[in-house]
């Protein structure tokens, strides 16, 4: 039987899960696709952790244990999910080892609302890595222009940085020049390069969605035959100033005191248009030393029918620019086209984040409520 996800890291895609419960930890999914489907890494976010924690029984324990201690509903998140993140952590600790810890990553996202205040986003990072302790961390900040100094300052801290958000090539730069500040500094600061890594997470499907939509309204001929292809193209150009920028001198300088580039991950690669092939958005992306970050829906896809065709990013750079000058010559605004995404993006975690509040509040409250019962106090 053909080992799909064994080609696909072959060929130097890093498959990453883009899911965490506590239910996928206690069950020991995490582990087993760790040692069976060639997993990693982890991600999260604020989506991710509102739908796990909708499962309150498997965090009921815990649950009860804060509401006693009165904590606040704030605090309480923090506590739940830098706990599923930790032992995370320790699960995929083996291929943290085994890639000298290029790998065995896992991300926790500082609160979204916090999103455009560079001083907040610092100083919770900060506190998130103290918080889970764990060298195979990732602290999640979103590509915003606010978010820029402070994955420079998270770095420069000797703090390992996911980058998240990102949709435009112009602001992917802008990343990469974050993220060389940021070493630069840790090196100025006395800190191990060797143990500070980085992804910048370049959104995929979205950017199709948002793209099909308006090529839908201008409904000519020329625009409907650009449907689908806007996302991978810009993609490829990603990769394309990914590896100019890791090939200047520049960079040079401090991969030879021991840093490690900051490599592009592919995030939002679950299809969302059902005519699409489920693992276009990897097969189309294959390049040495990239992430790609799935759900697990993508991965089963993948290991039951993706197609592992070397490099496909490389040396189509020309074609892929094309595309996105077809998509701006049919009359599509890509700069409004990626700030729409960027907003829509953050809008997104900031209302999951609510909605993970909001739960998280009925359950303590609910918690609360029983241990307040007339059977509980003669218990005691």
């Amino acid at each position: 039987m053909t080992d799909r996800l064994a080609e696909l890291s072959a060929a130097g895609v890093a498959v990453w899960l883009d899911d965490l419960s506590r239910v996928r930890l206690q069950s020991g999914s995490l582990d087993k696709m760790r040692r069976e489907q060639h997993v990693v890494g982890v991600t999260t976010n604020p989506t991710i952790f509102a739908k796990a924690l909708s499962d309150a029984d498997a965090y009921d324990e815990q649950l009860k244990d804060l509401a006693a201690q009165g904590v606040t509903v704030e605090e309480a998140v923090r506590l739940l999910t830098s706990y599923d993140v930790r032992w995370a952590c320790d699960v995929m600790k083996p291929a943290y080892d085994a890639s000298n810890g290029v790998d065995g990553r896992v991300s926790i996202e500082v609160d979204p609302r916090s999103a455009f205040q560079t001083e907040k986003t610092q100083a919770e990072a900060k506190t998130l890595w103290w918080l889970v302790n764990r060298d195979n961390l990732f602290i999640k900040i979103p590509a915003t222009e606010a978010g820029l100094p402070a994955i420079t300052a998270t770095l420069a801290a000797g703090i390992s940085v996911n980058v998240t958000l990102i949709f435009s090539l112009e602001r992917y730069r802008a990343v990469m020049d974050a993220f060389l500040a940021g070493i630069e500094q840790a090196k100025a600061n006395g800190h191990d390069l060797t143990k500070i890594a980085s992804v910048a997470s370049f959104f995929v499907s979205r950017v199709d969605t948002e793209i099909d939509k308006r090529l839908d309204k201008i409904g000519s001929e020329e625009a409907k035959a650009l449907k689908g292809k806007a996302a991978v193209a810009n993609a490829q150009l990603a990769y394309q100033a990914y590896a100019e920028v890791f090939g200047t001198g520049r960079w040079q300088a401090l991969a030879d005191a021991g840093a490690h580039p900051q490599r592009p991950l592919w995030a939002s690669t679950g299809t969302k248009n059902p005519d699409y092939k489920d693992t276009i958005y990897v097969e189309e992306l294959i390049a040495p030393g990239v992430v790609n970050t799935m759900p697990e829906a993508v991965i089963k896809a993948y290991e039951d029918h993706g197609d592992t065709r070397g490099d496909t990013v490389t040396g189509v750079y020309a074609q892929a620019q094309k595309v996105m000058d077809d998509v701006a010559a049919v009359g599509v605004d890509l700069t409004e086209v990626f700030k729409a995404l960027e907003d829509e993006g953050v809008e997104k975690f900031e209302a999951s984040w609510g909605e993970l509040l909001d739960d998280v509040k009925k359950s303590l409250d609910a918690a609360k409520a029983g241990s307040d019962s007339p059977s509980d106090a003669a218990d005691s």
